[in-house]
């Protein structure tokens, strides 16, 4: 039990990432815009947190400092594929590579800093109970802020006016642009928003998930996330159970490996990616559910006036 439980705790941890990275590309998404950059967003913000935590010593500004990263990144890329109109599969490959090169460069002089012990995490009481406390009430407080944030993009998606706009401007720009609606900036307010969480996601990975830095950290995550977005069907309930169904199979490599289960290390390795090709394979035997459900101008440009 106490092994199951830790196993559960593990999963929890490992899945939060992948949830808020995801849930930063589904606002994206929403709004009509496909950044395929997430995995070179992710790794300027590990680096960014990182740096900023040997600093200052605090995973607060770390945070901060990998959402400000993430968010940049974001505008840059948003002002390319929403102003200039480059195409967006080709502008987010690119900042993916971008990301991964100038993360490897600025990273070079931490590659043999450590952070100094975590601070552990508990809610009183709750986490003495038998079994439930150690899966869900001692985790950092990033892991309960992925599942409050899954809940209000929810109701920031169906209940608020806002939301509705959002939606609005992802399904028929042009109807949003007749309506008065400033189509650009809102889709730049979602890009860089979006940048934001997935730059807090990249600086949990290396503040928190693994306090250290590892040139190519991220280690697929972010398109693991992007993934994600599709499995989900554009809602955020569904990306936070998508998310921790990929973190337990991340996890149950390495507790296969702790039983001694005798299965090549390399095959257990390659798990978490196995089953996001094994998805998408399933997924796409029905093209009709995905165009039901996707964003009817995703991927498109939008051009004003036109």
């Amino acid at each position: 039990m106490d092994a199951l439980a830790l196993l559960l705790a593990a999963t929890l941890n490992a899945g939060t990432v992948l949830a808020i990275a995801a849930l930063g590309l589904l606002i994206n998404e929403r709004a009509g815009i496909l950044n395929l950059g997430a995995e070179g967003m992710m790794l300027v913000a590990a680096i960014a947190g990182f740096a900023t935590a040997v600093h200052t010593g605090s995973d607060t500004l770390a945070f901060a400092a990998g959402a400000a990263a993430g968010a940049l990144l974001a505008a840059a890329f948003g002002a390319l594929v929403i102003w200039l109109n480059t195409n967006q599969y080709a502008t987010g490959l690119a900042l993916s590579l971008f990301g991964a090169g100038f993360s490897a460069f600025v990273g070079i002089r931490y590659t043999q800093e450590k952070l100094p012990e975590r601070m552990r995490f508990e809610i009183p009481g709750l986490a003495d109970i038998p079994f439930v406390g150690p899966a869900l009430f001692k985790q950092h407080p990033v892991v309960y802020l992925a599942i409050a944030l899954a809940v209000g993009l929810s109701w920031f998606l169906y209940r608020s006016r806002a939301g509705l706009v959002l939606r609005a401007v992802g399904e028929s720009p042009e109807s949003a642009h007749a309506l008065g609606y400033p189509v650009r900036r809102i889709r730049l307010a979602a890009v860089m928003a979006g940048g934001a969480l997935c730059g807090l996601a990249g600086a949990y990975v290396s503040v928190i998930y693994t306090p250290l830095w590892v040139e190519g950290m991220i280690a697929g995550k972010g398109w693991i996330a992007l993934a994600l977005t599709t499995f989900a069907t554009w809602r955020p309930a569904r990306v936070l159970l998508g998310a921790y169904l990929f973190g337990g199979v991340t996890m149950l490599q390495f507790h296969l490996q702790g039983e001694g289960v005798e299965i090549a290390s390399q095959l257990l390795t390659m798990l978490p990616y196995l089953a996001t090709v094994l998805v998408l394979v399933l997924i796409s035997r029905n093209p009709t559910w995905i165009r039901t459900n996707m964003p009817a101008s995703l991927g498109k440009p939008f051009f004003p006036g036109s």
